[in-house]
């Protein structure tokens, strides 16, 4: 096993062919905010005038959207009601998230206990004209009176006997039953014939739909073998039902590929192209003989490289030649978004082809900052401040509009401002491009888009579809996407929010900080602040690191590699010396260990007697200079002492450079 993981690295540690543009887009993700923004804020910023119709535009569907969210219920009214603030709003979340991976009844019970006891439920009750979160409150309500007077002497003798009889299982039913009613918000159905069903209500009214089959990253064969069946099933009724309509004016799929394949990493590039590629050539196959649109999701930062490469390869199969539906998305957040966008236009330029490029926002942010702290990374491949991801957005779309004749254009958001700079940035009667939304999320917004007596512009919908099993993580994400702080869909159902702060230009906010990252936000090496600094990683996602990595692993086998004891005392030790082979290759000689005799012990242990007394005398802060003195030497060579590791011991690239680390964080908390 361990042979067979250092060969899928060494395999992904060679290098692929130059490209300049993929040479772009790993500079820009290691850019500093203070150098990628300003250009970004250029870009995005409009003449004064275009400026304040688009102003106008955004007022207008937020008074609109107001209208329509006091008549609506769904998720708006669910934002309003349990705010991610409040204590209620935390619990309900925890439980979404936790509950799908509590092992056994009795710690579900304790969670229950633990986080729905203190909820004032009752007071949600009636506060909101939505069937639905009143439903949800009433089955809130129900489980958190019941464990909260669990154990209290003066329980009536109805919850008496309900309890008895009940206990926590019926608890536990209670909060399946109140997930299941916030679930339905989100979910088109449980299946896709089921989604399709309902979504003949949109169709009639204009939308479009691209339907995404729920479940987390495929784990094992099994997963991705199931997933694949599930996208080819869904790929046929989705194409049976389309009536030839294209690409454009029917409904498509959305793919994720780590849901295809259980290792889609950076590490298992040869294994991902050499499986997964024939999984996803087939599925784009399938969708180009029903002419829909297949569009591949984005994922985590780390994965993007490995994503474009698929990308390149399905672009460049005469096979799908004069196939339009296959799409991409590009997410905002991410500092090379813009050249990501560059890489693809000019892909489809290449080979003479249109693609699909979807524009969000991103989805990702919380775990994308946390991998970079942990990682030890110089900075972070998203923007710290919403205002940022906002001007990047714009600054990309402007990209997308003026490369329509290589790219069909589809922009994801929910927020009014940036739908009113794109329908008039765009301008023309908006057959070459569309909107999209989130089901559940953004119809009250889009009804005013959708339709000739509106905007008049095409709107798709993003449906997922799975069982209220497989929908509680999605439900989650979009949750805490959509109702931190900054975002809109949280902010538009503050009624004292004033419409003019909701809609207020980003370039302007952007301007005012320069570039300058959030102040709550450290950078990475800063991440323990005064104290000590983090120890330096590297992202092994990035190819121009993985080359440096690679060209130590070459150098180190080239010479070969020697260790004696460093002792006072005997000059030679009389032991023999012994050869060293990499444990995970027996071909691998990594070079000669000469191992200490029994004098030279004795000596060092004298040694370290007679110097004990100078170094108890030795100033605490000059002690802890010279701790920081190693760890300032132990990451100046770390690519050579991660090669080191990787032939010595075994290890993977990962596990090296965390042990690297380690010693140096070592070093930094004693000092």
């Amino acid at each position: 096993m361990a042979l067979d993981a250092q060969q899928r690295d060494a395999a992904a540690l060679s290098p692929k062919p130059a490209d300049p543009l993929r040479q772009a887009i790993d500079a820009a993700c290691r850019t500093p905010e203070p150098d990628c923004v300003p250009p970004l804020i250029a870009a995005a910023r409009m003449p004064p005038e275009l400026a304040r119709q688009v102003h106008d535009l955004a007022r207008t569907l937020v008074i609109g959207l107001r209208e329509r969210r006091r008549r609506a219920g769904g998720v708006d009214a669910l934002m309003k009601e349990f705010a991610l603030s409040s204590h209620e709003g935390v619990a309900l979340m925890c439980l979404a998230e936790a509950l799908l991976r509590v092992p056994d009844r009795d710690t579900a019970d304790r969670l229950i206990r633990d986080k729905l006891k203190d909820g004032d439920w009752r007071a949600h009750l009636g506060h909101s004209p939505s069937m639905f979160v009143n439903a949800a409150s009433w089955g809130l309500l129900i489980t958190g009176r019941l464990v909260a007077t669990h154990s209290e002497d003066g329980l009536g003798a109805a919850l008496g006997r309900l309890l008895v009889r009940g206990g926590e299982p019926l608890i536990r039913a209670g909060m399946d039953l109140a997930m299941r009613l916030l679930g339905e918000q989100f979910v088109a159905g449980r299946d896709i014939d089921e989604a399709l069903h309902r979504a003949d209500a949109a169709h009639a009214r204009g939308y479009r739909h691209s339907f995404d089959m729920l479940g987390e990253a495929a784990m094992s064969a099994d997963d991705a073998t199931r997933y694949l069946a599930q996208y080819t099933r869904a790929i046929h009724a989705i194409g049976q039902r389309a009536g030839g309509r294209g690409v454009v004016d029917g409904d498509g799929i959305s793919v994720k590929l780590s849901a295809l394949h259980p290792r889609y990493l950076w590490s298992q590039r040869a294994r991902v192209m050499a499986e997964l590629l024939p999984r996803l050539r087939e599925l784009c196959l399938l969708a180009r003989d029903y002419d829909i649109g297949l569009n591949i999701d984005a994922e985590e930062a780390d994965r993007l490289d490995l994503s474009l490469d698929l990308l390149d390869a399905l672009a460049c199969d005469p096979a799908l030649a004069g196939w339009d539906g296959l799409g991409f998305v590009v997410q905002a957040y991410q500092k090379r978004a813009p050249r990501v966008i560059e890489f693809i236009v000019d892909l489809a330029r290449r080979n003479g082809r249109r693609l699909m490029l979807r524009l969000v926002k991103g989805a990702y942010w919380d775990a994308e900052i946390k991998r970079a702290q942990l990682d030890g990374l110089a900075g972070y491949p998203v923007f710290t401040r919403k205002a940022y991801t906002d001007v990047s957005y714009l600054a990309c779309a402007r990209m997308l509009l003026g490369a329509r004749a290589h790219i069909y254009p589809q922009f994801a958001t929910h927020n009014a401002h940036t739908v009113a700079a794109v329908y008039h940035l765009a301008g023309g009667d908006g057959r070459d491009y569309e909107f999209q939304c989130l089901h559940g999320m953004g119809e009250t917004l889009y009804d005013q888009v959708l339709g000739s007596d509106r905007l008049g512009r095409r709107v798709r919908i993003y449906a997922p579809v799975g069982s209220h099993r497989t929908l509680l993580a999605y439900l989650v994400r979009r949750l805490l996407e959509n109702g931190a702080n900054a975002s809109f869909v949280n902010q538009v159902v503050d009624e004292n929010l004033p419409v003019d702060a909701l809609i207020a230009d980003p370039v302007d906010l952007a301007a005012t900080h320069a570039g300058a990252p959030h102040p709550r936000i450290p950078l990475p090496p800063a991440l323990y602040g005064t104290a000590r600094r983090n120890a330096a990683g590297f992202d092994l996602a990035s190819e121009s690191v993985r080359e440096m990595f690679a060209e130590a692993l070459r150098a180190g086998r080239e010479t070969a590699g020697s260790a004696a004891p460093m002792v006072v005392g005997p000059a030679r030790s009389a032991q023999p010396a012994r050869e060293v082979r990499n444990p995970a290759d027996g071909r691998d000689v990594v070079g000669a260990a000469v191992d200490a005799d029994p004098a030279q012990v004795d000596a060092a242990l004298q040694a370290a007697a007679e110097c004990a007394p100078q170094w108890a005398a030795t100033a605490p802060a000059e002690r802890a200079a010279m701790l920081r003195r190693a760890a300032d030497a132990l990451e100046a060579d770390a690519p050579q002492l991660v090669a080191l590791l990787v032939r010595e011991a075994g290890k993977t690239w990962g596990n090296a450079l965390a042990e690297v680390r380690e010693a140096v964080d070592f070093c930094r908390y004693y000092a």
